[in-house]
Formats: structure tokens, C-alpha cells, sequence
């Protein structure tokens, strides 16, 4: 059996699995990214909502806390920072930080 650079052929290749793993972690991850879409810094400092996909479009109005959302797709409109649930055939929960233009653009699982 050959030996790992590892020093132990038992230790070497989870280890470098391990490592590999960090690695693509760290290279992937986006602090503006979330789940449901993308952040950037607003230039007034103040919290925006921009809907850029409609899922489908065939649902009806997009609701956003139960009231129907009087912009555009890919229209910003002013939101309170915070959690907030979109509809559009069905309903999520998703939370937008202060500051910032929110892109949803993800209504997947």
C-alpha cells in the first residue's frame, strides 16, 4: 500500500476530500447572495424590493404581505426591512436586511 503525503494512507484521502470541500465552500459562498435572490447596498441607504421573476407568469398578481405589489417586474419599490411573505400561485417567507435592493428572482423549493 502506498503512503499518502499525509504521512497515513487512511488519513490522506479524507483529508483531502475535507479540504477540497472547504475549498469549494468558501469559493462559492457570496455573502449577496440568499436564497430567494440577491442583495446590493442601496445609494440612499434605504430598503428596496425588486421583483424580477414572476414565476411563470400565469398566477395572477404577486402579493407581497398579503397586498398586491404595485411595481413592475424588475421595478424597485420601498419595503420595510425584515421578513416578508410572497405569493403568486403559492406563498414563501423570505427576509430582506436593511439598507439594501433585494432581487427575488428564485421561487423554487
Amino acid at each position: 500500500m502506498s503512503q499518502s503525503p499525509f504521512g497515513s494512507p487512511r488519513l490522506g484521502t479524507p483529508c483531502l476530500l475535507l479540504a477540497g470541500l472547504f475549498f469549494l465552500l468558501t469559493a462559492c459562498s457570496n455573502e449577496n447572495s440568499h436564497l430567494r435572490g440577491s442583495v446590493t447596498p442601496s445609494a440612499d441607504g434605504k430598503t428596496y424590493l425588486t421583483v424580477v421573476d414572476d414565476n411563470g407568469g400565469g398566477c395572477g398578481p404577486i402579493l407581497v404581505d398579503g397586498e398586491r405589489w404595485p411595481y413592475a417586474i424588475g421595478e424597485a419599490g420601498e419595503i420595510s426591512p425584515g421578513v416578508h411573505e410572497i405569493a403568486c400561485g403559492g406563498a414563501l417567507k423570505f427576509e430582506i436586511p436593511e439598507g439594501v435592493v433585494f432581487r427575488f428572482d428564485y421561487w423554487g423549493p
